[in-house]
């Protein structure tokens, strides 16, 4: 099986001949391929007569050889022929080393810019590569034009990849050029040499030499073979030879990795490592989850500790009744023996082992003496584990593995110490088999490190060899070693009990241990264990203290019981830095959390993303997160009532000070450490509840249906007319529309301008809604006209009466149609697409714009396809407003599993994913696959002809000469999952195929179909034998007789089932019983319609309750002013309405509005659903500062820092003279930097905002957008300044750029720099990622490539505004870095200045040599 699966995978791969020249070259420019095509492609202007003549002559020109290089030849001949000799061989070894055609093309998808040649193009190149090309003369060095050249980096001719080119024997092409052009004589011995020199073998006379028989005789041909001799005496040195050129073939073999940089192999899931995953016969998911611990085995009653432990963690938040406790273990370790033994995944077991998630129950049928009819008694299943459940059990597998991994590792540590040193140590033996988590091993591990410190050593430097040297140890360790092996220690025994006994008192462990005072006092007995080591009792003392601490400090059960002090008791505070205090101002994020305390672990349960928000702004250094102990100090009381001695002397209180000054070192040290502990632990559980927040949501989406027709079954697809604004003026711009298919063919698209108001758009609109005639029509946008164009549509489609499909009335059973319905699309997957490469690749010919609405149509048809084809991409959908505190591995993973459960609850017809690459984007998220298994399948499926006629067929028909494509183990986790349309044409089809039905209850479903059919066992005998095992189920169906399966009682089945068989398949039969009358019937839920207005209002607007709302006091651009009101517009596209009495009592509106004028205002009343707004200029209103509504519970808030902290800003702007600014100019923002970067986060790259500056009111501060996540702040001195609040009339930026006002600052200096950014950004030798990404693909470049050099661009996010000039040189030298700094109009490079790129790279290379010599010179 594993055989025929890896012949469908290529594991290593050769260049071919025609892939063996600069397209393989990554970053080759396209001119040169272009220049190549058009020789190749460049057709003659004569007349018709004269084509054949003029292309034989332009492939004898452009091809074989240059009329130049004619007298070259002679010189060249050892080399041609040297050449061709290698190539004798090579035609029965092309398809090996082909590489295979699908990953080439996967290679492809990772660097668009590399493109694999036509069919066509590889004859053409066979012809041109020919012995003559190729210039074996003497190396040259390579100058100026040939170092980091952006042509040299296709590499000629002669050099590919570090090696010759090994072109295909010429017997492929033998009489080509002489069959179809005429020749001449002169050609034609041009020719007759190039077939010689291609064909060594043919004819060949001594030593090889090719000798012309024509015209000689049979006797000539003997005389001459009796002189020279036949050349078989030279046989053994051209056999030597051929054998050389064979083992150098092997050697240059060049495979994947060779060729593609890892990243790019691994991007695609081509590495070594992928292609086993692909053949190895276990569910793909299951393969990487475990394999950190592949090679672990579970023991039986590890596995039994398994189903306790994961019971022991999910019990406490299922809150079923106390009696399932038993219930709900067993299907917790029946679950894990699905997963582990016999390998399925979460779709199967929830799809067809569902009767061991549940606990029935029979109870009596309380309808049973009232119906005689009725069933005595009945089932009543309590449900146990739900598909969510199936997930958590998975992942705590996993997690159980890692704990019993590190579990082995600390018994194999402790029985080498029993078995070397003979240690017993109680604390090891009974705590190291009952540790049930990660933070009790870590407790064990450090104690015995600290105990047993030279055992351990000892044991290491036996182990390793008695030469080997040992590793001096540490200060610390030594000190205690040496206390441990001296009298100190002494003083540690006279302090009462261990640490382990009083862990024990403390846990309420046994019996209570009492401490014993010994008969000195301290400081006498300290005196009298004064040695060479320890001079005076005070060292003594000392050394004990902190022996004791320390041994308490590591003591397992300490820890536990401290550990469950702080779970139980902490409370958890924000503190915040002094950079935080002026950087999270009230608008901040986290402004939330700045004065927070006295949080208690179940507080941030409930709302696990305060805490995680708090870790960030810790992370950020804005706060400081504290985790204190609550009775703190009555735990350290009953700690010492635990610790003292009960004897009443001033011996007993001597000793009890010395045992309370141990606790309080001890203390400080457990506060810390358990702190720091118990903060990542609850960060992981905060992340694991909004994680499965996050799965839920996304769930929710996917459990829609495509929209449904009226009338039509849920599940029907819709044709749609979708259309949209995008950021344009609905009146103005024109409105792109989209006609796609029930298919999702897209067969029509344009434009309409201005369908409010323009009769002939109007017409063109009902006349396309006529002639189509869609079930619907879609409308979304990015902008607030997007409500003004729905408001258009509706009212278009109720005044020219354009109906939608006819569908029957189920009150009246009469066909009737209604007003067409215009929706509102949800555009989230849409936004994604629209620029994306996968869109750019769909509809190559299409604007944006028009792909937007291509995907808004499909979204409509089924949201599904879309959320999967979004591959990875998934990640970057808000799904949460927390999200962002998730690491982003785990959130896919989350959102993976939400997808696998929609699509394993769907199915796919896997004919059509065969035929359709949207479907196909679904196969990796069926059960058991994934996608290096999904891209085996489509591809051994292809291999056996392109169509699944069975499910069977899948592991292989022999007799049908199929392949098998997948192994019995993944087979049997997808086979229902991928359902086969049934054809009632053809006889092999099976109608199960087609049902949610496994095959392994085939016969099952068979026996129930024949029972309703009530068919004896000869009826069902005589029926298969003739028609097949399918043709009962066939029957079924031909007969429509499907509902009699409702007459059957399932229960009996069930019932003989268990008894006789032990299989639960209560469930399954009512699978069957619904799959039998509605094969894969749709169960997703109707399509969500309407949209809410807040959900409208943010797709729209791109604002939420948290960026925009009432009482704020935001910028608006005013465009009209009448006598009593004016119309203005929010920077959202929101348009708002301020009356006259809203301006001020001392002044009319036109005094101080004027049309164009950008003014602060003030939002008193903001409309969601028809996005209007009403705002106030009233002076005392915008004098009343915004401040968020926030519940602040007492004794949770600290409000007293609060009111110092504003307090003290307020001194501070005193001081520094700064108050809050507002510049009349659209580009203004009262913004900080912090929330100038978020502000431009969402907004494309060259955007800018004008801010005020912290540096005074002399100061404006400019933030542009570089890349996403890097933002350059720029400091304007303002000069000239008419007063405090006025803008500068001379702005100066650093010493070196001055402007007149702020319109021409941001044109000439930001937007050009953002111009020239963004032309460095599309140059071909920009490379995203970091610049340890960029110098790792350097190196491996150029490793790949000896011979070439290689340069590029990546930019610096710890600089905006610079860039990283990374090269190297060669293979043996390092890869260096220039830095590139970008201003107005221009490149900076080592302080000069270049207008473009071309330049900038010409300037590079000039450089870079002169750097060159002058190193060379200074070596000399």
């Amino acid at each position: 099986m594993s055989g025929n699966l890896r012949d469908l995978v290529d594991a290593e791969a050769e260049l071919d001949d025609e892939e063996d020249d600069e397209s393989f070259d990554e970053n080759a420019p396209k001119s040169r391929r272009r220049e190549n095509r058009d020789r190749m492609d460049d057709s003659s202007e004569e007349d018709e007569d004269d084509d054949d003549e003029e292309e034989a002559q332009r492939i004898r020109e452009g091809f074989i050889v240059d009329e130049d290089e004619e007298e070259d030849q002679a010189d060249d001949s050892d080399a041609r022929e040297r050449h061709k000799k290698k190539k004798r061989r090579r035609a029965e070894r092309e398809e090996e080393e082909m590489l295979d055609e699908e990953d080439l093309d996967l290679i492809g998808e990772a660097n668009p810019e590399w493109e694999r040649k036509t069919q066509a193009q590889t004859k053409f190149k066979r012809l041109k590569r020919g012995h003559r090309d190729e210039d074996h003369g003497v190396e040259r060095p390579r100058g100026l034009e040939e170092i980091f050249s952006d042509d040299d980096e296709e590499a000629n001719d002669e050099r590919t990849y570090g090696r010759h080119s090994h072109r295909a024997a010429a017997d492929e092409f033998d009489g080509f050029i002489e069959d179809d052009y005429p020749e001449d004589d002169e050609e034609r011995i041009q020719r007759q040499e190039d077939m010689e020199v291609a064909r060594p073998n043919r004819d060949r006379g001594l030593a090889g030499t090719v000798v012309d028989t024509v015209g000689l005789d049979k006797d000539a041909l003997d005389d001459m073979e009796a002189i020279f001799g036949d050349g078989e005496d030279y046989g053994w040195a051209l056999q030597a030879e051929e054998a050389e050129q064979d083992r150098e073939r092997e050697e240059q073999t060049i495979e994947l990795k060779d060729v593609f940089e890892p990243s790019q192999l691994t991007e695609k899931l081509l590495t070594d490592e992928d292609n086993d995953i692909r053949v190895n016969d276990e569910p793909e998911r299951f393969q990487l989850d475990r394999k950190p611990f592949q090679h672990l085995q579970l023991t039986t009653e590890q596995f039994k500790e398994e189903a306790r432990w994961i019971t022991n963690l999910m019990w406490p938040k299922k809150n079923l009744q106390g009696d399932l406790h038993g219930p709900f273990t067993k299907a917790i370790g029946k679950v894990l023996e699905f997963f582990v033994i016999e390998g399925v995944e979460v779709p199967f077991v929830f799809q067809h082992r569902r009767d061991y998630l549940i606990h029935p129950k029979k109870i009596r049928n309380p309808t049973y003496n009232h119906d005689p009819e009725a069933l005595e008694y009945i089932i009543d299943a309590e449900k146990l584990l739900n598909q969510d459940d199936l997930w958590r059990i998975l992942e705590l597998d996993i997690k159980f593995r890692s704990l019993v991994e590190k579990r082995n590792a600390l018994e194999k540590s402790f029985e080498n110490l029993q078995s070397a040193a003979a240690v017993k140590d109680e604390v090891l033996e009974s705590m190291i088999p009952e540790a049930a988590t990660m933070e009790e091993l870590q407790d064990l591990q450090d104690y015995l490190n600290f105990q047993y410190t030279a055992e351990l050593k000892d044991i290491a430097a036996t182990s390793n060899g008695a030469s080997k040297e040992i590793k001096r140890p540490g200060a610390k360790t030594a000190l205690f070693e040496r206390i441990r092996r001296g009298s100190p220690y002494k003083f540690v025994r006279a302090l009462g009990i261990s640490p382990d006994q009083l862990a024990r008192n403390a846990l309420r462990e046994g019996r209570k241990f009492s401490s014993e005072d010994d008969s000195k006092l301290p400081m006498e007995l300290a005196d009298s264990l004064a040695d060479g080591d320890f001079t005076t009792g005070e060292q003594v003392i000392s050394a004990a203290r902190q022996m004791y601490a320390e041994e308490l400090f590591v003591s397992p059960r300490m820890r536990k019981h401290f550990r469950i002090n702080y779970y139980s008791l902490g409370m958890v505070s924000c503190r915040r830095t002094e950079k935080g205090l002026r950087k999270i101002d009230e608008s901040h994020p986290f402004y939330e959390i700045k004065y927070l305390t006295n949080q208690s672990i179940s507080d941030l349960a409930v709302r696990p993303e305060i805490f995680l928000k708090m870790m960030k702004a810790e992370e950020e250094g804005l706060v400081e997160v504290r985790l204190n102990l609550e009775g703190q100090s009555e735990l350290m009381r009953a700690l010492f009532n635990d610790f003292a001695s009960e004897n009443f002397s001033d011996l007993a209180d001597a000793w009890n000070a010395e045992r309370q000054k141990v606790l309080d070192m001890a203390f400080a040290k457990l506060d810390k450490v358990i702190a720091k502990g118990v903060k990542d632990s609850l960060r992981t559980a905060c992340q694991e509840e909004l994680l499965k927040t996050c799965r839920e949501e996304f769930f929710k989406r996917l459990d829609q249906a495509p929209q449904k027709p009226k009338g039509m079954a849920l599940g029907t697809t819709p044709r749609v007319l979708t259309m949209s604004n995008g950021m344009g003026d609905v009146h103005r711009d024109p409105v792109c529309w989209t006609w796609v298919e029930e298919d999702g063919r897209v067969l029509e698209q344009g434009t309409f301008v201005n369908l409010a108001r323009d009769e002939s758009a109007r017409q063109r609109f009902a006349e396309l809604v006529n002639r189509r005639r869609p079930d619907l029509i879609g409308v979304s946008g990015f902008s607030a006209d997007t409500h003004r164009l729905v408001k258009d549509i509706e009212g278009l489609v109720s005044e020219k009466g354009l109906m939608g499909p006819e569908y029957e009335d189920p009150e009246t059973n009469e066909d009737r149609c209604d007003l067409l319905e215009v929706l509102v699309v949800n555009d989230e997957v849409a936004r994604l697409y629209k620029d994306s490469p996968r869109a750019a690749v769909d509809h190559p010919a299409s604007s944006s714009l028009t792909r937007y609405c291509i995907a808004l149509a499909r979204y409509l048809q089924n949201p599904m396809k879309e959320y999967a084809a979004l591959g990875k991409d998934v990640a970057s959908l808000s799904i949460h407003p927390y999200q962002q505190y998730l690491p982003q591995d785990k959130l896919l993973r989350h959102l993976e599993t939400a997808m696998v459960d929609m699509v394993n609850l769907c199915g796919v017809d896997i004919n059509e994913a065969m035929g359709d690459a949207y479907t196909a984007n679904l196969l990796p998220y069926v059960s058991g696959l994934g996608p290096r298994k999904a891209t085996l399948l489509i591809k051994g499926i292809n291999a056996n002809g392109g169509v699944v006629n069975s499910r069977d067929e899948l592991v292989g028909d022999p007799e049908r000469h199929k392949l098998p494509v997948l192994g019995p183990r993944v087979w049997k986790n997808s086979a229902s999952f991928l359902y086969i349309e049934y054809d009632t044409t053809n006889p092999d089809s099976d109608p199960l195929d087609n049902t949610r039905i496994h095959p392994e209850d085939y016969d099952l479903a068979r026996k129930v179909a024949a029972d309703a059919l009530a068919l004896d066992e000869e009826d069902v005998k005589a029926e298969t034998d003739e028609n097949g095992p399918a043709a009962i189920v066939r029957k079924l169906f031909k007969e429509d007789e499907q509902e009699k399966v409702n007459e059957l009682i399932l229960e009996e089945y069930a019932e003989q089932l268990e008894e006789k068989y032990s299989q639960r398949k209560r469930t399954t039969l009512e699978t069957i019983r619904a799959e039998l009358q509605i094969p894969y019937e749709e169960l997703r839920k109707n399509f969500h319609n309407p949209l809410a207005p807040e959900q409208v209002f943010t797709m729209f607007t791109a604002e939420n309750r948290d960026s925009l709302c009432e009482g704020m006091v935001i910028p608006v651009n005013v465009r009209v002013v009448k006598d009593d009101f004016a119309i203005v517009k929010l920077d959202c596209g929101i348009e708002g309405r301020i009356e006259g009495h809203e301006v001020s009592h001392r002044h009319s509106i036109k005094d101080v509005l004027h049309v164009g004028q950008t003014a602060q205002a003030k939002l008193i009343e903001l409309n969601r659903k028809d996005l209007m707004a009403k705002l106030s200029l009233r002076e005392e209103e915008l004098r009343r500062p915004f401040r968020r509504h926030r519940d602040q519970i007492p004794g949770q808030w600290d409000s007293k820092l609060e009111n110092e902290d504003r307090e003290e800003l307020r001194e501070k702007d005193k001081t520094t003279g700064r108050t809050q600014r507002v510049i009349k100019h659209p580009l203004f923002r009262p913004f900080n930097g912090i929330q100038a970067e978020e502000y431009l986060g969402g907004r494309p790259p060259g955007e800018v905002v004008i801010r005020p500056s912290s540096k005074g009111n002399d100061h404006l501060a400019i933030t542009w957008k570089v890349a996403d996540g890097v933002y350059q702040h720029i400091d304007v001195l303002e000069l000239q300044k008419e007063n405090e609040f006025s803008v500068g009339r001379t702005l100066r930026v650093g010493a070196k750029y001055t402007y007149t006002d702020l319109d021409e600052l941001i044109v000439d200096h930001v937007k050009a720099m953002a111009r020239k950014a963004e032309e460095l950004m599309q140059h071909e030798k920009f490379q995203k990622g970091s610049r340890a990404d960029l110098e790792k693909w350097l190196t491996t470049y150029v490793d790949a490539n000896p011979t070439r050099s290689a340069y590029a661009f990546c930019i610096d996010p710890k600089h905006p505004g610079y860039f990283f000039l990374c090269f190297k040189a060669n293979r043996s030298s390092r890869v260096n870095a220039w830095v590139v700094r970008v201003v107005p109009h221009a490149y900076e490079l080592m302080k000069s200045q270049y207008p473009d790129m071309r330049a900038l790279c010409n300037g590079f290379k000039l450089r870079h040599q002169n750097e060159s010599l002058k190193m060379q010179a200074a070596g000399r």
